[in-house]
């Protein structure tokens, strides 16, 4: 890796607020976090819990809306007109944000949760509903979506700013979809494995796909998945070799 592409720092990720009172456990290994605004989880009193925690350890807020279904925990697609879904999730940002703007906090970034996230990636449809949601708020406001998906061009073609985000716990398509979690190799369970994951996209800016191929990737922060039980353990050791290389968390 030459010297011009190495990566001294990059941001942690991990969606926070969905009932599982973690948050205490990953907060200090954060630089930011999504909260959960009522669509598939979350409420008043869970967001502003989890605001006045991430406001104590410094971690950027995000919002991390989805489709209004907490029956399945917005991990289904919803048949829902694009113009309910746009109002649902307005509704849901500026539920945040109305907390924040009691904490003197900036919404830093938007992230859709679960279907809404793969479908906007793929599906002209729902990245034109993200895109609209996100020209409701303020230019600084950021999407978080992956290299190379429908949403994140799109954002770019509408001057959004994008955070490219990959997934430390997840394996890759060769299309750089995420592999299904009905697949038994979905998730990467070994803390040094995905240690390793993680350090080949930074280092290499490529990713190594389940069928073993090499592709190019962009990644500016990195997720791990909040209601992973190993999930603290993860970001511990993560953390600890990232440092090793010289990459700050930040």
């Amino acid at each position: 890796m030459s010297k011009e592409n190495q990566i001294t720092s990059i941001d942690f990720n991990a969606d926070v607020g969905e009932g599982l009172n973690n948050e205490g456990q990953l907060m200090p290994y954060l630089s930011s976090c999504n909260i959960a605004c009522g669509g598939h989880a979350g409420n008043e009193m869970t967001m502003t819990s989890v605001v006045k925690l991430a406001k104590q350890h410094e971690v950027k807020i995000g919002a991390h809306p989805s489709f209004p279904d907490k029956a399945n925990f917005g991990r289904l697609p919803m048949d829902i007109s694009p113009e309910e879904l746009l109002a649902s999730l307005k509704s849901q940002v500026n539920d945040l944000v109305k907390i924040l703007k009691t904490k003197n906090e900036p919404l830093h970034h938007i992230k859709p949760h679960g279907a809404l996230y793969n479908l906007a990636n793929t599906e002209k449809i729902y990245a034109e509903v993200v895109i609209s949601l996100m020209k409701h708020y303020d230019k600084s406001v950021k999407l978080y979506a992956p290299f190379g998906s429908m949403v994140s061009k799109m954002a770019e073609k509408n001057g959004i700013t994008v955070v490219y985000e990959v997934f430390a716990d997840r394996n890759y398509n060769e299309d750089l979809t995420l592999v299904s979690r009905s697949h038994p190799n979905a998730l990467i369970e070994d803390a040094a494995e995905l240690s390793a994951h993680v350090l080949f996209m930074l280092q290499h800016h490529k990713v190594k796909t389940i069928n073993s191929a090499e592709k190019y990737i962009k990644a500016d922060t990195i997720c791990i998945h909040g209601d992973h039980p190993q999930a603290e353990h993860h970001l511990q050791v993560l953390t600890e070799k990232l440092n090793r290389k010289g990459i700050q968390i930040k």
